[in-house]
């Protein structure tokens, strides 16, 4: 396994992104360690050495390096939200007033607080979205008064999730 030096962009002496200079290559046992993870991600890395016949060592080694290099993002405690009152998961199938109105809508959508999820598509949608929402006042609360008066937003197409079956990582292979 190899790790290359990463290239540091600075603009006015601050830092800006850092991103690598090639390809990152994981293993077999970093794959491993990232299954264990993602399965529980409140393992030790001495269960996960254990589990995988090396050291915790080893495994917090491979994860710093795997963060480094940008494999490893983030990790993030999942909550039920049903058990918090929020009741209501939608999707929403946004359609811009221009295409090059993404970037500024995506930044006014960034404040929405029960928008959890975003993406830019090809299809139909020039967005697709999740919201979490209490009940569906509190949905329609949110779509009227905080995503459709967002200037660029020409109309949106609500779905309401009735039952969420499958919540998984990706199988590494």
């Amino acid at each position: 396994m190899f790790f290359n030096k990463r290239l540091l962009l600075l603009k006015n002496n601050q830092k800006v992104s850092e991103k690598p200079t090639s390809n990152y290559k994981i293993d077999n046992l970093d794959k491993r360690i990232l299954t264990n993870l993602m399965d529980d991600g409140r393992q030790s890395y001495t269960e996960i050495g254990k589990k995988l016949f090396c050291s915790s060592g080893t495994v917090h080694v491979r994860m710093k390096k795997m963060e480094k290099e940008g494999v490893v993002e983030k990790q993030q405690l999942k909550v039920n939200y049903k058990k918090l009152g929020y009741d209501i998961t939608a999707f929403l199938g946004i359609y811009l007033t221009n295409s090059s109105m993404y970037e500024q809508v995506a930044n006014d959508l960034r404040k929405v607080k029960e928008m959890v999820g975003l993406h830019y598509t090809t299809g139909t949608y020039s967005m697709f979205a999740k919201i979490i929402c209490k009940d569906t006042d509190h949905l329609m609360d949110v779509l009227h008064k905080k995503i459709q008066t967002i200037d660029g937003i020409q109309r949106t197409e609500t779905l309401i999730s009735l039952k969420e079956n499958i919540d998984r990582s990706l199988e590494l292979g």
